[in-house]
């Protein structure tokens, strides 16, 4: 396992996030949890 630390764009800003994932793991997949990350903490803020 690895942690990959990603910037991803939601609702006009941007957001690092950590994405701890295995190594065989590619680029667009890593994108896609991180992006996942961001948007459920962004709903959980805004409940």
């Amino acid at each position: 396992m690895i942690q990959v630390n990603v910037t991803v764009d939601y609702e006009g800003q941007s957001y690092h996030t950590n994405v701890i994932t295995s190594r065989e793991t590619d680029y667009d997949q890593i994108l896609e949890l991180a992006l996942k990350q961001v948007k459920k903490q962004w709903e959980e803020m805004n409940d």
